[in-house]
């Protein structure tokens, strides 16, 4: 599980800025919070990021998709690529810095991963690891010289050294080293995360096209995905259920092929069943169907969701439903995490303020805060009221 994130000089984040999803003994949380087996520590399994347009909620977990990115696939690059990140306009020559602490697979061992990086180069990255209350200790630490070459020093990561001092500069040593079979390194870059980002925004495909790609997933996994029909017709849509059928499309060339296609199953008053395309029902149907096939296989098995907009298209009852999936044993067996953006502030009273992050944005730069960081905010207040009000900040001026 994830225990916190940090960044500094990304995007309109020019300062150092920490996501913390730890929670102490007296943080009042309803559910939505596990003890990890591992580490042993209270995480939370859902953070709301709330704040004006335009204020830097997006860029505050764009640095997950990046890092799952870099650490997973940056060995695919041609080597004359830059590392596809955005520094903060006052400082596009200095370093972009990111922090990730997270629960290793051993008990009681915690990961700390470390990235220090330009858009031409990686000037420092490293890998340690804490057992209990103990000392941090490297796995490995990589080093840009003066020469322009890398220094690097292992202690049990498992890399040949002639290949990891040979490492590309736009590459993350982890991902060059799973592409050598390094059991620690595979470990790490098969770990679950879902996401509407990617390494340079947010991923703006038609609608119809995202759910289209939702239907291939859902039909090549089914028992993945199971529990999608029951919850799309508890959540009322008039659906009975969901079904896929292959069937033959004529392609420009004039050739045919097979396609998964899925139809919402309707009863009548007489309970006959009626078969209706899935691209002919509702935007909320459609972002519910798309968001279940994305969310249902990382609570299944654990991992991390960063997503961005959640409430876009959907009643916000809707979006209660889908965060209460987090919240219990049964539907998250595993400790899985989401961390949303959204302009909904009904999620305030869903969520508890070690729960909820705030943005602002001052000129070109961004700030973020746990709302739980701010003096004399009270458990039992009406939230919702105080943050529309502007009390907390993070609103929209107008």
């Amino acid at each position: 599980m994830l225990h916190s994130y940090a960044f500094s000089n990304f995007r309109s984040f020019r300062e150092r800025v920490e996501v913390p999803l730890t929670l102490t003994e007296k943080d009042a949380v309803n559910g939505w919070d596990r003890v990890s087996p591992l580490s042993k520590q209270r995480l939370t399994t859902a953070m709301a990021v709330l704040g004006a347009n335009a204020s830097g909620k997006s860029s505050l977990i764009q640095p997950l998709a990046f890092l799952a990115w870099f650490v997973r696939s940056s060995f695919n690059v041609p080597p004359e690529s830059t590392i596809p990140l955005t520094p903060h306009f006052n400082a596009p020559a200095d370093a972009t810095e990111f922090e990730v602490i997270l629960d290793a697979r051993q008990p009681e061992t915690l990961l700390r991963y470390r990235l220090s990086t330009t858009t031409s180069h990686v000037l420092a990255e490293s890998l340690e690891r804490k057992v209990r209350r103990g000392q941090w200790h490297a796995i490995f630490d990589r080093r840009r010289t003066f020469d322009n070459k890398y220094k690097v020093i292992q202690d049990g990561f498992g890399l040949d050294q002639t290949q990891a001092e040979s490492a590309r500069p736009n590459v993350s040593l982890i991902s060059w080293a799973a592409q050598y079979g390094v059991a620690f390194a595979q470990e790490i870059v098969g770990f679950s995360f879902a996401s509407n980002m990617f390494v340079g925004g947010r991923w703006w495909q038609p609608h119809d096209y995202a759910v289209q790609q939702c239907v291939q997933q859902y039909a090549r996994a089914p028992e993945l995905h199971k529990l999608l029909p029951e919850l799309l017709a508890k959540w009322d849509f008039g659906l009975a259920d969901v079904t896929v059928r292959e069937i033959e499309t004529p392609s420009p060339t004039g050739e045919t092929k097979k396609e998964w296609y899925a139809f919402g199953v309707h009863h009548d008053s007489q309970n006959r069943a009626h078969l209706l395309p899935f691209l002919h029902e509702s935007s909320g149907t459609k972002t519910a169907f798309a968001l279940l096939t994305q969310f249902l296989p990382v609570l299944q098995f654990g991992g991390l969701i960063a997503y961005d907009e959640l409430d876009s298209d959907l009643h916000p009852h809707t979006m209660e439903a889908i965060l209460d999936l987090f919240a219990w044993e049964e539907t998250n067996p595993h400790g899985a995490q989401i961390i949303f953006t959204c302009h909904a502030a009904e999620v305030m009273r869903q969520l508890q303020k070690s729960q909820i992050m705030l943005v602002e944005k001052d000129g070109l730069d961004s700030s973020a805060w746990r709302l739980d960081s701010m003096e004399g905010v009270r458990v039992d207040e009406n939230r919702v009221a105080k943050y529309l009000a502007g009390t907390y900040g993070a609103v929209p001026r107008m």
